[in-house]
């Protein structure tokens, strides 16, 4: 699929939500767009989410998932309601501008993203809390 960039969204246009209304928003008509890498969700994830890597982690550092916006909309419709997060924070605003700046109408950040989920104490999977943190990326 051949995506134009219109650029109508900044960095500092993206809404914010916290990890509480987060979970309220996913248990409505929300959907949850989790861009770490596969390996990252697949340790722990918030459920239901839908995973495309926004970014894949080489050798030679990180690099952007080229086919990002393509493997998105094999998932989620543009008048989807979405709430993005990645792991901490760093990947989730160059994905929400990308899906801004092709037409998606209603993105927002989750603020913490999954570190801040795990933080809260918003975990499933039948994990302890303690052993779900030792998943999230910067953690001891």
């Amino acid at each position: 699929m051949n995506y134009k960039l219109q650029y109508i969204c900044r960095p500092e246009d993206i809404a914010t939500v916290n990890v509480h209304a987060a979970k309220d928003l996913l248990g409505s008509s929300h959907c949850y767009l989790d861009v770490r890498t596969p390996a990252e969700s697949c340790k722990s994830h918030i459920t239901n989410a839908s995973n495309v890597p926004y970014m894949f982690i080489t050798q030679e550092g990180r690099v952007k998932n080229l086919e990002f916006l393509t493997q998105v909309s094999s998932l989620l419709k543009k008048d989807d309601l979405i709430v993005v997060g990645c792991n901490s924070g760093g990947r989730f605003l160059g994905a929400c501008v990308d899906l801004l700046n092709v037409g998606y109408e209603d993105v927002s950040n989750m603020e913490g993203s999954y570190s801040g989920w795990v933080d809260s104490g918003l975990v499933g999977h039948g994990k302890p809390s303690e052993e779900l943190k030792n998943f999230c990326k910067f953690r001891p």
